[in-house]
């Protein structure tokens, strides 16, 4: 390692960890410096697999660790807003937020404006993006292949049985996990933009059916872009007895793509050149450490962070990207929480129910300070 390396340390070693560990020790210009997590049998783990110091606490290891520049907040989600501004504002650290992000717009807004006073930045993840089918798709979008977009469709068939939910406090509440649209179907709420442009208003009913949660399990909306295209989106976790799709499709005025696989890692159906389906298709399944969802994305991503370090390149995911994306996923919420009437995406509301405060769930993810 060269002596400019960006030294970056993991605070939550749960099972995506793995993928940010694996994807930052392949990766030239970053470093794998230490990890930590409430839990020790979890922190040894990958402290031990990576050859990295572990800790449970970890303002001790920040102090421990001086040069480290990144943070990776892999914590539950309803803690990444309290976690990455401390993060910020007391170790002075850029961050890594993982899916999705923050839980409400309002916390995004205090997050860049404290990013932007103390010069740090700050690093959404959607590895979905950066999948071969994905991208093939979206090449297809910008140079006309496909042609003006007409509907678009997400379908997400997934397994969460009740066993999921009962792994961990903050699953399956409003306050820190959202339902199956937050923490399953983000990525592909995420694409609906990516790919298709912006969502002008959408119109969503949910549902809790396979769970006793107070979530959501299932999602079914429409939905109508700022251009004259339409489009449906279908998101569950009460599949049994597995996942079984994870898709995205485009019907454009000159072809169809579709892609799908376990986590759109398969370009199925792609008509302007259907020769292009195979080469653009990856395998996630027999990915090393489980968690074949993940993907391979995370390792573009850290490619993408050594670049913004080492060769000062924008990263791909900016402030109001994230931000379009954070509001559309509330746009869903909120239209359910109208009986499913329809709902504009450009608005200041945000959800009654999602990201609500819980002070009792939030302690039992808090560190103590130590005199």
């Amino acid at each position: 390692m060269t002596s400019n390396t960006v030294k970056v340390a993991l605070v939550g070693c749960g099972r995506i960890a793995g993928h940010h560990a694996r994807s930052i020790v392949a990766t030239d210009g970053v470093e794998l410096a230490a990890v930590c997590d409430l839990a020790q049998d979890k922190a040894k783990a990958y402290g031990d697999e990576f050859a990295v110091p572990f800790y449970t606490d970890y303002r001790k290891m920040l102090s421990d660790h001086p040069d480290v520049a990144v943070v990776a907040v892999i914590t539950p989600s309803g803690m990444h807003f309290e976690h990455g501004m401390e993060m910020m504002e007391r170790w002075g650290k850029h961050i890594i937020l993982e899916k999705p992000t923050m839980m409400r717009p309002e916390q995004l807004t205090k997050a860049w404006a404290t990013a932007d006073r103390l010069n740090l930045s700050i690093f959404p993840v959607f590895q979905n993006r950066h999948n071969k089918a994905v991208r093939r798709v979206k090449q297809a979008l910008e140079t006309g292949e496909l042609g003006e977009i007409r509907i678009m469709s997400v379908r997400v068939r997934w397994c969460r049985p009740q066993r999921y939910y009962d792994l961990a406090p903050w699953r399956g509440t409003f306050s820190h996990d959202g339902g199956a649209l937050t923490n399953q179907g983000i990525h592909h709420v995420d694409l609906l933009r990516h790919l298709g442009g912006e969502v002008d208003k959408v119109s969503a009913t949910m549902r809790t059916l396979g769970a006793a949660i107070e979530v959501e399990d299932t999602v079914v909306a429409t939905l109508s872009y700022a251009t004259k295209a339409v489009g449906v989106l279908e998101v569950t976790t009460a599949a049994r007895p597995d996942d079984f799709e994870a898709s995205i499709s485009i019907v454009g005025e000159k072809g169809l793509a579709q892609i799908g696989g376990i986590a759109v890692n398969e370009l199925q159906v792609f008509t302007p050149e259907p020769a292009a389906c195979a080469a653009h298709s990856e395998d996630f399944k027999g990915i090393e450490g489980h968690g074949a969802v993940y993907g391979f994305g995370h390792a573009q991503m850290y490619r993408d962070i050594a670049a913004a370090f080492h060769q000062s390149k924008p990263y791909p995911v900016d402030r109001e990207d994230c931000m379009a994306t954070i509001r559309l996923l509330h746009a869903f919420y909120r239209s359910d929480e109208a009986s499913g009437g329809w709902v504009s995406v450009d608005s200041p509301e945000q959800s009654a129910r999602l990201g609500r405060p819980n002070e009792a769930i939030s302690d039992r993810y808090r560190t103590p300070e130590h005199a």
